[in-house]
């Protein structure tokens, strides 16, 4: 394994990738860097590529400590995330968290979201 430091803002990664994992980033990034974020993701895959992306869930937040609440600038609920991430790939498949469990469940109850997208937009 190899691991290098890239603004993913700034742009694509020097070479494409099978899958990308992006777990606990996309809270941290502006909404007006989003697109840029997305994009670059994007970008960095493989035709056939998957992309696999995980948040704390918008509801979670109420629970959440002030320290916590004040980098977690960017949370999405179930349906958000999901409708964000259908504007770059044609499947995104929605999981949510609670615990250790990851299940298909009620979105708005969940703790942690995950997006499993493929097919390049």
């Amino acid at each position: 394994m190899r691991a290098t430091v890239h603004d993913i803002v700034l742009g694509k990664l020097p070479q494409r990738y099978d899958g990308i994992y992006s777990l606990d980033v996309i809270e941290h990034i502006s909404r007006e860097d989003e697109h840029a974020y997305l994009a670059n993701l994007r970008g960095s895959l493989d035709d056939d590529g998957v992309l696999v992306i995980g948040s704390p869930s918008l509801e979670s937040q109420q629970y959440a400590s002030p320290q916590s609440k004040a980098g977690h600038i960017n949370c999405k609920s179930g349906a958000e995330l999901k409708s964000l991430m259908e504007r770059y790939f044609h499947n995104v498949f929605l999981f949510s968290m609670n615990d250790e469990v990851v299940h298909t469940g009620f979105y708005p109850m969940a703790h942690y979201l995950i997006a499993v997208c493929c097919g390049k937009k």
